[in-house]
C-alpha cells in the first residue's frame, strides 16, 4: 500500500501534468486560429475586390444589373453543382429541399436588391448595408428576451439606423464629410453619388436583411456540413430559375450600354464576381463560422471588412474620408453588438457550460484517492 504522503505527491504531480497538457492544448488552439484568420481576411479581401471591380464595370457601362447578376449566378450554379453533386449520395428529404427552393427565391431577391444598391449607392454603402441583418436580433429579443434585453436591442437598432443615415449623407466621402472641408481633387478615378438619401439606401438594407434570413434558413434546414453544401447548390440553382424570367424580359427590352472612354473589360468583373463574390465567399464564410465562430453579422466580421474597404478605397482612388468611415463603422459595430447580445450571451453560456463540465471532469480525475 502506498503511503498517503506519496499518494498525495503523485496525485499533485499528475494533476500538474494534466493541467500543463490542457494549457498546451488550449494554447495550440489559440495559435491555430492564426491561419484560420488569414483565410478569413483573404476571403473577404478577394470578395471585396470583386465588389469594386463590379462597381467599376457597372458605373462605366449601362449594362443591366439583372442581366449581370443572372449570368454570374447561372455560372456559379454550374460550379456548385459540379462541386457538390446534390443528386448523389443519400437522397435529400422533401422537408429539406422545399425550404431550400424557397430560400432560392430569397437569395435571388437579395442579389437583385444588392446589385441595385451597389449601382446607386456605391461599394462602401452597399457592403456596410449587408450588416443590416443584425436587426433580426431585435425580433429574437421580442420572442425570447426579457425587458432589459429588448431595450438593449432597441438601442442597437437606433445606433444602426444612425449609422446608415450618416452613410446616406456621404460621411465616408471626403467631398461630403463634415470633418473635411477640402475637395477630393482631380485624382479620383471613380466618382460616386454623395448624398443618396435614405430612399436609395432601402434596397441594400433590405438586401442585408434578406442575406441574414437566408443564412438562418440554411442553418435550420441542414444539420451536417455536407448536407448544407448540397442544399446550397439547390438554393443557388433555384435562385437562377427565379431570376431567369426577369433577365429574359430585360434582354427583350434591348441593351442600354453607355460606354465611357475609360471603359474596362467585363471579363474581370464577371470572373471575380463568380469565383470570389459568390463561390469562394460561401466556403470561406461557412469555414469561418464553423471554426472561428465568427458570424456574418458580428462586429469582428465588420472589422475585417472595414480594413479591406480602407485598402480598396485608397487603391481605387475613391472619394474617401477615413475619419467619417471610422465613425460610421464604429457606430454600426456598437449597434450590431447590442442587437446580437441575446444570441451572443446564449452562445457564451453554452461554451461556459461545456468548459465547466470539462473542468469538473478533470477535477474528479485529478483528485487523489486514499490508498
Amino acid at each position: 500500500m502506498m503511503p498517503p504522503g506519496e499518494a498525495l505527491e503523485n496525485g499533485a504531480i499528475s494533476g500538474e501534468g494534466r493541467m500543463l497538457k490542457r494549457n498546451q492544448r488550449y494554447g495550440s488552439a489559440v495559435y491555430g486560429y492564426t491561419p484560420l484568420q488569414v483565410i478569413h481576411i483573404l476571403g473577404r479581401f478577394m470578395r471585396l475586390w470583386s465588389v469594386y471591380a463590379t462597381y467599376q464595370y457597372l458605373s462605366q457601362t449601362g449594362v443591366s444589373v439583372i442581366v449581370f447578376m443572372f449570368i454570374c449566378i447561372l455560372s456559379s450554379t454550374m460550379i456548385f453543382l459540379v462541386l457538390q453533386k446534390p443528386w448523389k449520395g443519400r437522397p435529400l428529404s422533401t422537408s429539406q429541399v422545399v425550404p431550400s427552393v424557397i430560400n432560392g427565391g430569397i437569395t435571388a431577391l437579395y442579389f437583385l436588391l444588392w446589385g441595385k444598391g451597389l449601382e446607386s449607392c456605391g461599394p462602401v454603402r452597399a457592403v456596410l448595408a449587408e450588416y443590416a441583418g443584425a436587426v433580426l436580433g431585435v425580433l429574437s429579443a421580442f420572442l425570447y428576451g426579457r425587458g432589459g434585453q429588448i431595450w438593449k436591442k432597441v438601442g442597437g437598432l437606433i445606433a444602426m439606423a444612425a449609422s446608415f443615415y450618416f452613410l446616406s449623407q456621404g460621411w465616408t466621402m471626403a467631398s461630403y464629410s463634415p470633418f473635411i472641408k477640402e475637395s477630393s481633387g482631380e485624382d479620383v478615378s471613380m466618382y460616386e453619388e454623395g448624398k443618396v438619401g435614405l430612399h436609395k439606401m432601402i434596397a441594400p438594407i433590405i438586401a442585408g436583411v434578406l442575406s441574414a434570413l437566408r443564412r438562418v434558413i440554411a442553418r435550420r434546414v441542414s444539420l451536417k456540413t455536407q448536407q448544407k453544401r448540397r442544399l446550397h447548390a439547390v438554393t443557388i440553382a433555384s435562385a437562377t430559375c427565379f431570376i431567369f424570367p426577369f433577365a429574359i424580359w430585360q434582354l427583350t427590352l434591348g441593351p442600354n450600354l453607355e460606354k465611357s472612354e475609360h471603359s474596362t473589360s467585363p471579363t474581370w468583373a464577371y470572373l471575380s464576381t463568380i469565383l470570389f463574390g459568390i463561390v469562394l465567399i460561401y466556403y470561406v464564410d461557412s469555414f469561418v463560422e464553423d471554426r472561428l465562430h465568427v458570424m456574418a453579422s458580428s462586429p469582428k466580421h465588420l472589422m475585417v471588412t472595414g480594413g479591406c474597404i480602407i485598402v480598396f478605397e485608397i487603391v481605387y482612388k475613391m472619394d474617401f474620408s477615413l475619419i467619417g468611415f471610422l465613425i460610421c463603422t464604429t457606430i454600426l459595430g456598437l449597434g450590431m453588438f447590442e442587437a446580437t447580445s441575446l444570441e451572443r450571451a446564449r452562445r457564451d453560456s453554452i461554451y461556459a457550460v461545456n468548459a465547466a463540465g470539462e473542468e469538473f471532469d478533470d477535477s474528479i480525475t485529478m483528485s487523489p484517492l486514499p490508498s
